[in-house]
């Protein structure tokens, strides 16, 4: 029971998210910075409205959070992201370089 309950709070914490952050801006306008904000803002926007419902288990996911079972895959998560998105970057600017260089003849 209590290893259901660490998973669903874990895929709520990583899953969960409003629209207006996601969407706000266009993949060549997102900076690294901005993909490594929403699992944080998630996890925030969970607790606020969990925490409006019952204090108690607003505590139990702050509790719940702190966890080796949650803070060891949001580290690696949070490290492959940081990686996944410094060669995103890279590759952007590589077809940016090549649409310049090779269509438009800049």
């Amino acid at each position: 029971m209590l290893q259901s309950r660490a998973l669903v709070i874990a895929l709520i914490l990583l899953l969960g998210t409003t629209f207006p952050e996601v969407h706000s801006k266009t993949i060549f306008e997102i900076e690294r910075r901005d993909w490594l904000v929403i699992p944080d803002a998630i996890a925030a926007y969970i607790y606020e409205i969990v925490n409006k419902v019952s204090p108690k288990v607003g505590q139990f996911l702050v509790d719940a959070a702190q966890t080796p079972a949650v803070v060891v895959p949001r580290n690696f998560l949070i490290r492959e992201t940081t990686k996944l998105s410094i060669l995103a970057e890279q590759i952007i600017e590589k077809i940016k370089n090549l649409w310049y260089t090779k269509v438009l003849r800049y």
